[in-house]
């Protein structure tokens, strides 16, 4: 009996952790700066106490959420077609300016820790972007540093409505023909 009832309580500390990193996804996405601790862990369903059992303190969970974004960047950017590489980088570039609390806060982690989140969005990105020229959907000269440098291009503009113009000049000006639905 003993030897059932344990996974039982790692399914629950499986969906625990979930429940937190959802919640934390959100809070770290909204307009506010900072949520409490106690706050994602309201939000998550849990009690404070088990919400500091899987992240002891916010660096912690916020490298968790991170964490998730890479996965579901990757997972879409291995599954992306030439022609649609434009809307994703622009989906990158838009997810950069909405979430841009959870940027300010992972820009808090280690160096390295950073630094690897950057090499894992630029590799992830680094296959399409070369699918894309193959396929002339994306200018030739164009590598993958430039991903980084759209980025911090991106995240240096304060106000989101000059942020959103800066991705358009930015997507325009990787992609040849500008937006196809514009007449020249």
């Amino acid at each position: 009996m003993l030897y059932g009832a344990r996974p039982a309580r790692r399914r629950d500390a499986q969906r625990n952790r979930a429940a937190i990193v959802e919640a934390a996804v959100k809070a770290m996405t909204g307009r506010a700066s900072v949520v409490p601790m106690p706050e994602i862990a309201r939000r998550a369903g849990v009690g404070q106490a088990t919400l500091y059992r899987h992240f002891p303190d916010r660096r912690a969970l916020t490298a968790a959420v991170v964490h998730h974004h890479m996965e579901r960047l990757e997972h879409h950017a291995a599954l992306v077609a030439p022609p649609a590489f434009r809307d994703l980088l622009r989906q990158v570039l838009c997810t950069l300016v909405v979430m841009r609390p959870l940027v300010l806060l992972a820009q808090r982690l280690d160096e390295s820790t950073r630094e690897r989140y950057q090499q894992r969005v630029i590799a992830a990105l680094s296959g399409p972007l070369r699918r894309a020229q193959e396929h002339g959907h994306a200018r030739p000269g164009a590598v993958p540093a430039d991903l980084a440098l759209m980025f911090r291009m991106v995240l240096s503009v304060a106000d989101a409505a000059d942020a959103e113009r800066a991705i358009d000049l930015l997507i325009d000006g990787l992609f040849p023909g500008g937006d196809e639905a514009e007449p020249p």
